[in-house]
């Protein structure tokens, strides 16, 4: 056996040297891929990130109302103005029944409703883009930022409706039953409002104009629904076709659960919960599809 002579010059003897590479072998703590099906959404991320959801929610009440001078003012005044030109107008001038009521409460309740789908829509579709440095630079479940808005809404929703609690004590009206269904048609409002919105903030990443555009299509639903005036306005051989609109019988329910009018059409009903599901998942696995180019874009 031949003995080979190993240079010990500079080696101190029972160190190993560090192997440089060793960091670049590792493999990385987290591989984002793309995934199909139901795991596509990655419920389990969202449950994981909870904490960030809050803290998103939190800060988006925070920044509503600082710096300003009426602060939670502003939520009464929305419906309050609303509520009194639809009255002059519709009340008034046009002489539309409002289910025996007075026309100013019966527009502002109508106005609650609307208000939960409007908000939320409006501040889903743009909460991307208005957190572009977030997304771009940290990782995080994105449909956590239409998710975020929700808290703001309900907590303008329940400042305006201890004013129509005070309303109804005022004029003498009762609930009846039905307002055990209330949340059911805040919620159902909502899942209408974060399908769309899941859908558009994706969306208006890649075209701006969405920003101007959501506004104005809002502005025309508006009249489309029965919010300043009751679904009974309407005439019956077009009330099918005016049900058509999965948001007129949810919100018909929900002011006739406050101010104890006719029953709700359970039927229409039960079409306009398919829908809002329906539009619910398709909005989310939309937004999940499109989550990948984002950051890229924005």
């Amino acid at each position: 056996m031949t003995q080979v002579d190993v240079p010990t010059e500079g080696v101190t003897p029972g160190v190993v040297e560090p192997d440089l590479n060793a960091k670049a072998r590792e493999k990385p703590w987290m591989v984002i891929e793309p995934q199909s099906g139901w795991s596509a959404l990655n419920l389990i991320d969202l449950w994981r990130y909870r904490d960030l959801l809050m803290t998103l929610a939190t800060r988006d009440v925070k920044l509503r109302y600082r710096q300003t001078a009426l602060g939670v003012a502003w939520v009464l005044l929305q419906p309050l103005l609303a509520a009194g030109i639809f009255a002059f107008v519709f009340g008034r001038i046009a002489k539309m029944p409002s289910d025996g009521v007075p026309y100013f409460m019966f527009a502002y309740t109508g106005m609650l409703g609307w208000n939960v789908f409007n908000s939320t829509l409006t501040k889903a579709s743009s909460v991307v883009v208005g957190n572009a440095q977030l997304v771009s630079k940290v990782f995080f479940p994105r449909l956590i930022l239409p998710l975020s808005t929700v808290l703001s809404t309900l907590l303008d929703f329940a400042v305006s409706f201890a004013l129509l609690v005070v309303m109804m004590v005022m004029y003498g009206v009762t609930p009846g039953w039905g307002i055990v269904l209330l949340p059911a048609w805040v919620a159902l409002l909502t899942l209408y409002a974060l399908g769309l919105g899941f859908y558009a903030s994706a969306l208006m990443v890649r075209y701006r104009d969405l920003q101007y555009v959501v506004p104005v299509l809002l502005q025309v639903l508006l009249y489309a629904c029965p919010v300043a005036y009751s679904l009974s306005a309407v005439p019956p051989n077009l009330r099918t076709l005016y049900l058509i609109n999965p948001l007129s019988s949810v919100l018909d329910a929900f002011r006739g659960t406050l101010l104890g009018g006719a029953d709700p059409h359970w039927l229409s009903l039960a079409y306009s919960a398919g829908f809002g599901l329906a539009l619910f998942v398709f909005g989310a696995f939309s937004f999940k599809k499109m989550e990948k180019g984002l950051a890229d874009v924005i």
